[in-house]
């Protein structure tokens, strides 16, 4: 299992897919927010809890196709479809290197983005705490889109489609803390439904994954 880990964290680094590419992207994101909406701190400020969490969400879009593709293009996908490891753990170690190339260097990250955003100091800590229970969701669930459209050419696009709305859930309850946690309201709600999707999720879900590989593979 660590040298499956190890080699899928190499080959998300060399492919392109490393944690260079999504904060790259979410950096753009958030610079160019300013420009559209007015340098005025009192609006950023207010919508900079959905803007931080939405260029969070587009960034683990970036990688989700070269999930599966490149063990999938030289035969490596097959061979661990036969392996004595079970498939939903093959997943599972797909959906956390990802999260460790693309989801965890934004959660270190957003602090720091989050000042071109005018974030209220209080929030701080609600959103690294949302993008930590949040981000992982997020891996597991383009994990599950990655595998359903596994071997298809130009499935980026359709990939992409078929994963945002399973996003929506997360995206919301996420900004929603952030938003609640900078205006001093009860967090508990959205604390409480970030962290059971999550969960759920991370339990679920790879079920449902090692079986679309399983249908694409015959």
């Amino acid at each position: 299992m660590r040298a499956l880990l190890s080699r899928d964290l190499r080959l998300a680094i060399r492919a392109g897919g490393g944690f260079g590419l999504g904060l790259a992207f979410f950096l753009i994101v958030v610079t160019l927010v300013p420009f559209g909406v007015g340098p005025q701190g009192e609006i950023l400020a207010r919508i900079a809890s959905g803007i931080l969490w939405l260029g969070a969400l587009l960034a683990c879009l970036l990688s989700l196709d070269r999930i599966f593709a490149l063990d999938f293009e030289d035969g490596s996908l097959d061979l661990l479809a036969t392996a004595p490891i079970p498939m939903e753990a093959v997943v599972t170690i797909k959906a956390l290197a990802h999260w460790i190339t693309t989801g965890l260097p934004l959660v270190l990250a957003a602090p720091l983005f989050a000042v071109l955003l005018h974030l209220p100091a209080p929030a701080y800590l609600w959103l690294e705490v949302s993008l930590l229970l949040g981000t992982p969701a997020l891996s597991v669930l383009g994990t599950f889109g990655a595998a359903l459209t596994v071997g298809l050419k130009r499935g980026g696009l359709l990939l992409s489609l078929l994963v945002l709305p399973l996003y929506v859930p997360t995206l919301i309850f996420g900004a929603e803390l952030v938003r609640r946690g900078a205006e001093g309201l009860a967090i508990e709600v959205p604390l409480a439904m970030l962290a059971g999707i999550t969960a759920a999720t991370v339990a679920l879900v790879p079920f449902a994954s090692a079986a679309a590989i399983r249908v694409n593979l015959r």
